[in-house]
């Protein structure tokens, strides 16, 4: 399959689920729902989020991490091949979708868990004093 009929089938599997965008990156695309980054085309495949808790499900059932060659080393992020069932159809999608979206939503409670609070009008870390 093309990479753009690609995408297109991807946002088509995923529109149940919310308004699904696109955006170009890792030399292939990032798909969000309602603005929540849950999946990558890649390798002209597609990889969904994955957390702790959902990983165990897409291991079981046949699917692979993404990874890629970093200073000749092999990286791995935390999102995993698709079953190839679920790409048949929107409904088969479904199950799969949302444990993107889980492990999405996960990843974004422990970002603002770890995030800093910073007092009223105070310069973020790192940043150089305001001048007057």
């Amino acid at each position: 399959m093309a990479h753009e009929a690609l995408l297109e089938h991807c946002v088509e599997l995923l529109a149940p689920l919310g308004r699904v965008r696109s955006r170009r990156m890792f030399g292939g695309h990032g798909l969000y729902i309602d603005d929540l980054f849950v999946a990558l085309i890649a390798f002209e495949r597609l990889y969904l989020k994955a957390s702790a808790a959902t990983r165990p499900d897409f291991e079981a059932a046949g699917c692979s991490p993404f990874e890629y060659e970093r200073q000749g080393r092999t990286a791995a992020l935390g999102y995993w091949t698709a079953p190839p069932d679920a790409m048949d159809s929107p409904d088969a999608m479904q199950p799969w979708a949302r444990r993107a979206i889980q492990a999405a939503l996960a990843a974004r409670s422990r970002a603002k868990a770890v995030r800093p609070r910073r007092a009223r009008g105070a310069p973020a870390a790192g940043a150089a004093p305001r001048r007057r």
